[in-house]
């Protein structure tokens, strides 16, 4: 009993010890505290084309310019001091506009303005089309004040230094842009001069997209300037002269940083990597056995052709093989396209024109997906484009052209990271970036990934070639992480789950 009751205070002491604590827990986490490092964002200007724009859906308009990649890192400088973000907004979310109430905005070589895409569905299956309605901007009514977000649709990088591609009169002769139109501080004014005039403390440049793409997307109608230093004489889809694009970015460089702007640069993406030139098959036509045969009959006089002049010498067997057309029953013949590279035969006979069959090696397009099956003569039923008439040259881009591009796109891109380099700027590998989004996509943190797939990876707009919402915020991530790593900040960065993979109405 003498040890009970020895054992009693101990017990008390067990007891106290497991009563419930009733104390509220605290599991707020400690706010962050974001700093902006060697970095000044208090007056942010963005330079650049329509991926700085926040073009999407093959349109500029209002929701498509607060989904910008821009105005995503303008919300992030906020956190640290940066100030606020001027857009020149368009004035609906159609995005077509007028220019004098006209609304054809296609005037010698400027960019057309239509409205942006919709997908919609019908019998042969969803597709984009045009939503509905005239959008309201009338391009000759000039905006009034300075702009932060100084992206040009359509621009080229030469032209950001242009005087008077801001001017009203210069788009009746093609020399001005008509979205730069719209908010240019006068008539002789640059794009990287009204940028320069707001002094800015930070800045972003994303700019030689258009040197290229306005190629690729042309089917390669182009021609390569390679060695013509005299962007004046250039036709709007010809591939800028490495040599051109390497002083322009220069300039444009210099005159950025002339007053200590920090910044950050971007590399160019490789054509291959968008929708644009991904979607559709080299060998989309189905044929039942007897259409089959009867094309065959109908090229048998050109494979002969062919034939003959590979006898006397005129071509080599591989060309022959290449050129020698040949249909057959079932799924997946190939398009017939017009190659201009091939050997011209004409010479020896009219009808020899430089026409094959594409393979997986060329790109097609994505316009040529409403095309091919169409009549070429609506009164002929046998007229039909891309079997028994030849897709010309603009709806494919060829692997000899394909090869263009990517020595124009290597030199761009040597010449951004050496600039980068050179004026201490913070550097984005967009082309990896846009690689690594077609070959595996990005994962969110629900699970799902965003990918390159056209209409339904959630990467890329209906267009095609333009990043969606969603895109863009992966894209605005990529940039803040270059500045957190260049400038020691630490900025949070965007969800992409904030923002659509494709609007849907």
């Amino acid at each position: 009993m003498k040890k009970l009751y020895a054992l009693l205070p101990f017990l008390g002491l067990f007891l106290i010890a497991c009563e419930e604590d009733t104390t509220p827990i605290d599991n707020t986490p400690d706010p962050v505290e974001y700093t902006a490092g060697t970095a000044d964002f208090s007056n942010y200007v963005a330079v650049g084309n329509s991926l700085t724009a926040g073009f999407s859906d093959n349109a500029l308009f209002r929701a498509g310019q607060e989904a910008s990649f821009p105005n995503m890192l303008a919300a992030n400088f906020a956190l640290v001091g940066g100030g606020s973000f001027e857009i020149p907004y368009m004035a609906d979310n159609l995005g077509g506009a007028t220019i004098g109430g006209e609304t054809d905005a296609n005037m010698d070589g400027s960019p057309d303005i239509g409205n942006r895409l919709i997908l919609t569905f019908a019998a042969s299956g969803p597709a984009p089309t045009p939503v509905s309605g005239q959008g309201s901007t009338e391009i000759t009514n000039k905006l009034s004040g300075s702009f932060n977000n100084m992206g040009v649709p359509g621009s080229k990088s030469y032209e950001l230094l242009a005087p008077g591609y801001g001017s009203l009169a210069g788009l009746a002769v093609g020399a001005a842009n008509p979205y730069f139109v719209r908010f240019s501080s006068g008539e002789s004014a640059t794009v990287v001069g009204d940028a320069v005039a707001q002094n800015p403390s930070f800045f972003t440049l994303w700019t030689g997209a258009n040197d290229v793409l306005l190629y690729t997307t042309g089917g390669g109608t182009g021609m390569d300037q390679t060695g013509n230093l005299d962007p004046s004489t250039y036709s709007r889809n010809d591939l800028t002269d490495p040599n051109v694009f390497a002083g322009t970015l220069d300039a444009i460089l210099q005159a950025m940083t002339a007053n200590g702007a920090d910044g950050v640069i971007a590399n160019l993406p490789n054509v291959t990597d968008i929708p644009y030139f991904t979607t559709v098959p080299h060998n989309p036509v189905p044929l039942d056995g007897a259409t089959a045969e009867l094309l065959n009959g109908a090229y048998g006089a050109y494979n002969a052709g062919l034939a003959q002049l590979q006898g006397l010498g005129a071509i080599t067997e591989d060309e022959l093989a290449q050129r020698t057309i040949s249909f057959s029953a079932g799924e997946g013949n190939a398009v017939v396209i017009i190659d201009e590279d091939l050997t011209d035969l004409t010479g020896f006979n009219p009808a020899l024109i430089n026409m094959r069959q594409a393979t997986e090696e060329d790109l097609m397009v994505l316009t040529s997906r409403t095309f091919i099956g169409t009549l070429a003569n609506p009164a002929d039923p046998t007229s039909i484009n891309g079997v028994a008439i030849p897709l010309a040259d603009q709806w494919v881009l060829t692997p000899a052209e394909q090869e263009l591009v990517e020595n124009a796109l290597a030199a761009y891109n040597q010449t951004i990271a050496a600039l980068a380099t050179a004026y201490d700027l913070a550097f984005v590998d967009a082309n990896a970036l846009l690689t690594e989004l077609r070959t595996s996509g990005f994962q969110q943190s629900d699970g799902s990934i965003v990918t390159a797939t056209f209409a339904t990876g959630g990467g890329f707009s209906l267009d095609g070639v333009h990043p969606s919402p969603r895109g863009y915020a992966i894209l605005a991530n990529a940039f803040i992480e270059a500045i957190n790593a260049k400038y020691g900040s630490n900025l949070p960065g965007v969800n992409p789950l904030d923002y659509t993979g494709l609007y849907i109405n």
